[in-house]
């Protein structure tokens, strides 16, 4: 499932983010890259050990913590530390897979990769190219999103990030372990929960719902591994 949660971040929020990145020093990008990734990937990114990287992180996982939307249809059992990017003009990142454990230098924490997240902090028409391609079995989905969007898409996803032409891309990324860990049956899940949701607002009281929100909890507990 890829997924677009708009609003994460808010105008306001975005700038103070981009304010505070631009004073930073960047470093290569390939400081977190695995052997695969290091062969295709050439953009920048945030000392993922400095203060701005773990504070502007910090504000992202509070606001993520705030979604209805995002959890439902993350299911997170543990979010990786946000890092931060940016691609400049000539910078790209060619067709990879996230690896399958990640391990976050500082605070050493290791987590699964179940759903791959990209947070866009620069509006789109800063920059040309530097779209997010997506793969899966009904064709390539292309994403550039407005700053403060989210995308969610599965980790297991061949993806690449287009050449930029003009301007810098910058954005967050950053991984998450599910209780579910299979992507078919979180889909099933999350499009159980917002059926739930349209029935509550429209037949509030009625017993199908109370039999659903049953069926929606038993598979869940059937499932996850909290």
């Amino acid at each position: 499932m890829l997924l677009q949660i708009p609003g994460v971040l808010s105008a306001e929020q975005v700038k103070q983010f981009r304010s505070r990145m631009d004073a930073v020093a960047w470093v290569d990008g390939n400081v977190t890259s695995g052997h695969q990734s290091a062969q295709a990937k050439f953009n920048e990114q945030l000392p993922e050990e400095g203060a701005e990287a773990r504070e502007l992180g910090e504000v992202i996982l509070s606001a993520l913590s705030r979604s209805a939307l995002f959890f439902s249809a993350a299911l997170p059992k543990q979010v990786f530390p946000p890092l931060f990017n940016r691609y400049r003009e000539g910078m790209t990142f060619g067709n990879h897979v996230d690896g399958a454990i990640r391990t976050h230098g500082p605070t050493r924490t290791r987590i699964r990769t179940d759903l791959s997240a990209t947070l866009f902090l620069a509006a789109p028409e800063e920059y040309d190219g530097g779209e997010l391609l997506v793969e899966d079995n009904y064709g390539t989905h292309g994403v550039k999103l407005p700053a403060g969007h989210l995308v969610l898409y599965p980790s297991t996803s061949l993806h690449r990030v287009n050449p930029i032409t003009r301007g810098a891309r910058v954005a967050s990324f950053f991984w998450i372990q599910s209780m579910v860990r299979d992507d078919a049956q979180r889909t099933l899940l999350f499009d159980m929960d917002m059926a739930i949701l349209r029935l509550a607002k429209e037949r509030p009281g009625d017993a199908a719902l109370v039999s659903l929100t049953g069926v929606y909890h038993n598979l869940l507990r059937m499932w996850s591994e909290p």
